[in-house]
């Protein structure tokens, strides 16, 4: 069954080429191409009024930039092209696992846990830039009775983060590929088409998930702690 695994294709381009690149690499560079390549085309063909992949773009980006902008406030507009960045990315990624053939990046750990360590770094940045030193008073709680205890277990909780979002990324991603390759052997079309739509769903969610959790830790980060 191995050897009918559709990662076998890049397995041959790693050895036509003399190279051992991780394959979960090749599909993050054909991930990157696509939104390129997307980018080039809508930007080629900018109009006053909007059709085609211009329309659907500003629909989704629009989308969700008043839903950063309605949860975090108007400073949620200077962290949304970060957020939004990621969605789309993640979202492609997604995707390219349901391309026969091909397989999400995201359903590889190293991914999702480079992506989730960006995130920690990037919302305690900007925290710390916003508040400076009196950052710290995020992770000591509401009560000075309690700030060594909640100290604790704030540093413990902000660490589990990076974490949590890169199993459960990859937990749900790693099982929508396996299920949906056992289906495709199982019963190769009547399983597997009426899947994709499920799965397309399903990758979307988890994609939108992952751009509201950090969209939460940056609104702590920059809100005044109580």
């Amino acid at each position: 069954m191995e050897k009918m695994h559709p990662l076998l294709y890049f397995d041959l381009i790693n050895n036509a080429l003399g190279v051992h690149i991780p394959i979960h690499v090749w599909y993050t560079w054909m991930a990157m191409t696509i939104l390129f390549l997307c980018g080039v085309l809508v930007r080629s063909r900018l109009s006053l009024i909007p059709g085609g992949l211009q329309n659907f773009f500003e629909i989704v980006i629009n989308g969700l930039e008043d839903f950063v902008v309605t949860n975090v406030g108007e400073q949620g507009r200077t962290v949304f092209p970060v957020l939004c960045t990621l969605f789309v990315f993640i979202v492609t990624m997604n995707y390219i696992g349901l391309i026969p053939g091909c397989d999400a990046p995201t359903a590889n750990v190293n991914t999702n846990a480079a992506m989730a360590v960006f995130v920690f770094l990037y919302y305690n940045f900007l925290g710390i830039k916003r508040w400076g030193f009196g950052y710290i008073k995020h992770f000591m709680g509401p009560m000075a009775a309690l700030a060594p205890l909640m100290l604790i277990i704030e540093f413990v909780s902000h660490l589990s983060r990076p974490l949590s979002l890169t199993l459960r990324l990859f937990g749900n991603i790693k099982g929508e590929e396996i299920v949906l390759m056992l289906l495709f052997f199982l019963a190769p079309v009547f399983s597997t088409i009426p899947m994709y739509f499920l799965f397309l769903l399903a990758k979307t969610i988890q994609a939108f998930i992952f751009f509201i959790l950090p969209m939460i830790y940056l609104k702590g980060a920059l809100e005044h702690a109580h």
